[in-house]
């Protein structure tokens, strides 16, 4: 008799689904209050002006306005200076 002997199951095929994360408002495009400018995990982008940061580190608008990337140099806890990037809605 032929026999398929067990045929277990394979560790293989599997895969998340993605996330959609990163900008979704750009660089002076017009925003209201509730839109979403960045998804993202973790900060990678901190909220400046008219911006606050969900519980997910999602970045929204909080004001009407237009929206603006950029540079600073910021203090971390320990006094050393580094460069962040900052989103705000002017």
């Amino acid at each position: 008799m032929a026999h398929k002997k067990a045929g277990g199951s394979t560790s293989l095929g599997r895969d998340s689904k993605s996330k959609r994360l990163g900008v979704k408002a750009s660089s002076g495009q017009n925003v209201w209050p509730g839109v979403i400018i960045i998804r993202q995990r973790g900060t990678k982008f901190h909220p400046g002006k008219g911006v606050q940061r969900g519980k997910d580190d999602t970045l929204y608008a909080t004001t009407k306005g237009k929206v603006h990337f950029l540079q600073k140099k910021a203090k971390k806890f320990d006094g050393k200076l580094v460069k962040r990037k900052f989103v705000s809605v002017e």
